[in-house]
């Protein structure tokens, strides 16, 4: 009765285009698949129609008469599709038992010898669906492994998501045990920070849930694609040749592929670099300024960061970080969190026990993926086998004449003089001087393999004094 009454548009939901799956009945009298009613609801964040775009209530019936029909028409489908198998030729009544190369279209034994099938190339019916869906298949690879690539990056993306939700609360809990110990009246400072990190988090957070709707959206547009040629491909021969033509053009479908994301993490430096300083015209006592601090986000995953920024040490253990592209992959190493491109800049650096390490500058653009030191870009001196020496990759190092244990380097650069400077905090004793033209922005380089003892970056006594003008 259905299939003689009503065509397929009659049974189909509007949302998916396809014949109903439980229809629920809205208070505005259409209907839509449960499920489609569900993914549409949540993707609008209100309930309305998605025909009339009215609202619903929220118990919406299931119409059953609707499904039952559906049900119906599904079963007569598949019987008249079965029955029907067979097609004839629309012009002569033949049977199409040729497909013509030509035209892409199947055609009888009268229309090959047609003048509008003149000199044209024909195959049999089976070797053509045989010809094509190998073509179709190989059609179909590069979108399956787009397909793959896609789901790899949400995953990645995802792990992103989870990162940025983990720095927020460290370096929310970092930030108050900090104002805890500059007493009640900084409370509103403390109040402002979080706000700041806030903002970020609200920030970059909508930020990857916008990304990562997008890619759900790419992801079932593709998925959708790639599953539609495959029913095609799956289809009886001749339905299969009737439907080629838009079955092949659904393969050009190419996507963007995404690019890694930079930058998305929390920039806790900015949250929590030199926290005291900044409120020092109050607080001057107890402050201590560190001309130095570590940036989390280039860390290596076996290296772990004091609290304030300002030691690392080596883990045996890998922590679970996302491979942002700030972050050292290869080299267990960290940046520090501020660049210098002009002036004289100078830092200590207890390395007490360590048996190897590696303290110097490293250029913006150098590449900090893979062997850093097999590539250009970083001055340094270093310590290992109980020998200390000096280079610039990615050249040999060259051992220094020290005869002593040294406990504290002085780094100092001066990038303007072209100068990069290393001696012995203790007693100021010169070690080594790198003499370079910089032209772009460096960055602190620190480095260890020890898991004994930490490299910690010394604070310097801050004076601070103000000049009244008359």
């Amino acid at each position: 009765m259905a299939s003689k009454s009503f065509s397929e548009e009659d049974f189909s939901c509007p949302v998916c285009c396809e014949i109903f799956k439980d229809p629920l009945l809205l208070s505005c009298s259409h209907s839509v698949c449960k499920v489609c009613l569900q993914k549409f609801w949540e993707s609008k964040g209100s309930r309305e129609c998605p025909v009339c775009r009215r609202r619903s209530s929220k118990k919406n019936h299931l119409n059953l008469a609707l499904k039952n029909l559906c049900e119906s028409f599904s079963v007569e489908k598949i019987q008249r599709s079965s029955a029907g198998s067979e097609v004839l030729c629309s012009q002569h009544g033949e049977k199409l038992k040729l497909f013509c190369l030509e035209d892409q279209q199947l055609v009888c034994l009268v229309c090959r010898d047609s003048a509008k099938h003149r000199n044209h190339r024909f195959q049999p019916v089976d070797e053509a669906a045989v010809e094509f869906k190998e073509n179709l298949k190989i059609k179909l690879k590069p979108l399956q492994e787009t397909l793959e690539n896609f789901k790899d990056v949400k995953f990645t993306w995802n792990q992103t998501a989870e990162q940025i939700q983990i720095q927020t609360q460290h370096t929310e809990r970092r930030i108050k045990e900090e104002f805890q110990k500059l007493h009640q009246f900084l409370r509103y400072e403390e109040a402002a920070r979080i706000a700041a990190l806030r903002e970020e988090e609200e920030q970059k957070s909508q930020m990857m849930k916008e990304k990562m709707e997008k890619m759900s959206r790419e992801i079932s547009s593709l998925s959708d694609t790639i599953r539609a040629i495959e029913e095609e491909m799956g289809a009886e021969d001749v339905s299969f040749l009737q439907n080629y033509r838009t079955t092949i053009t659904r393969t050009q479908c190419r996507l963007e592929h995404p690019e890694r994301l930079s930058g998305a993490l929390i920039h806790v430096e900015k949250h929590l670099e030199n926290l005291k300083f900044t409120v020092w015209e109050k607080m001057q006592e107890i402050i201590h300024y560190t001309p130095v601090t570590l940036n989390p986000i280039t860390a290596h995953p076996q290296l772990v960061l004091s609290e304030d920024l300002t030691s690392v040490r080596l883990s045996d253990e890998r922590q679970k970080l996302p491979d942002n592209p700030e972050r050292f992959n290869n080299t267990t190493s960290v940046l520090g969190s501020e660049g210098f491109n002009s002036g004289t800049h100078c830092w200590d650096v207890d390395v007490g026990e360590n048996t190897r390490w590696v303290l110097g500058v490293m250029t913006e653009s150098a590449e900090i993926k893979g062997a850093v030191y097999r590539k250009s870009g970083i001055w340094y001196m270093c310590y290992y086998d109980g020998k200390y020496y000096a280079g610039s990759t990615p050249k040999p190092a060259t051992l220094l004449s020290v005869n002593r244990k040294l406990q504290k380097i002085r780094v100092m650069l001066d990038w303007d003089g072209g100068k990069l400077s290393f001696s012995d905090a203790v007693n100021n004793t010169h070690l080594h001087t790198h003499t370079h033209t910089f032209t772009e922005r460096v960055f602190p380089y620190f480095s260890t393999v020890c898991e004994l003892s930490p490299l910690r970056i010394l604070p310097v006594k801050v004076r601070v004094s103000v000049e009244h003008q008359s």
